[in-house]
């Protein structure tokens, strides 16, 4: 599949620490999107560049609007604010749309929607959520996993860390006993870490969707958003991109064009 390139400028303007790279997405000016770097598939930095599923079809989506992005790293537990601040423009990284974030930023229609896997070490006692219960368990701090522990598994201790590798340290040394999070990721993790002996003991999807998180009130920015999913979805590209990096997750329906 030919790559879909965008045009990144990571230089061309100058920007205040809170400034906007640009207030309504148009006018040519780059916009900057915080993202993860150590988030495959989903979104990771690979030889100096941002990619990922979610990285990729931002970029799709941009190609077809007119956009410039600019990519930087960030811990997951702070985006959506510096999304509020004004720090990012757009906020790419698999964020599950709740109630709650909603209070927060503005999302984009769906992209995808949320699968969730329990993950463990060969030999592990844990063969589903019920095995949680008096177990250390590493979520990423304010992610739809954290919220799925402490409210199905009170029982369970929460340790919460602010990005994905730090979680993943935590379970290949023993620090926890399991860790829930993307099911993309967890399969990667298995792949990546034959000597660590990672299993994924239990998958389950969602109905929570997938979005980009803009600053509220930034309707123009989310309507090219939003238009150019529609054109991504439309020419197939959508459909493409999932099948590069996320082969065995399921197909929501109406993304296959």
């Amino acid at each position: 599949m030919k790559k879909l390139i965008v045009t990144v400028l990571a230089a061309a303007l100058t920007l205040t620490a809170c400034g906007s790279g640009s207030d309504s997405g148009s006018g040519g000016q780059t916009l900057r999107v915080g993202t993860l770097s150590d988030a495959p598939p989903n979104i990771y930095l690979k030889d100096g560049n941002y990619t990922g599923f979610d990285n990729e079809l931002l970029k799709a989506i941009a190609a077809k609007q007119n956009l410039k992005l600019e990519f930087a790293a960030t811990d997951f537990s702070a985006l959506l604010g510096q999304v509020a601040s004004g720090r990012y423009d757009i906020a790419s990284s698999a964020i599950a749309q709740t109630d709650e974030r909603k209070k927060t930023v503005d999302f984009s229609a769906a992209y995808d929607f949320e699968t969730m896997s329990i993950q463990a070490k060969q030999g592990t006692p844990v063969t589903d959520e019920k095995g949680l219960a008096g177990k250390r368990v590493a979520v990423i701090q304010a992610t739809v996993g954290d919220h799925w522990l402490t409210t199905t598994v009170p029982a369970a201790q929460a340790v919460r860390f602010p990005d994905y590798a730090a979680a993943l340290t935590a379970l290949k040394t023993g620090a926890v006993d399991a860790y829930i999070l993307d099911q993309s990721i967890a399969e990667k993790n298995v792949t990546d870490n034959p000597d660590a002996k990672l299993v994924v003991v239990k998958s389950f999807v969602t109905d929570v969707p997938h979005g980009f998180a803009v600053k509220k009130g930034n309707t123009e920015l989310l309507g090219k958003i939003d238009a150019g999913l529609k054109q991504v979805i439309a020419d197939g590209t959508w459909l493409k991109l999932h099948q590069q990096f996320l082969p065995t997750a399921p197909v929501p329906a109406g993304f296959r064009g």
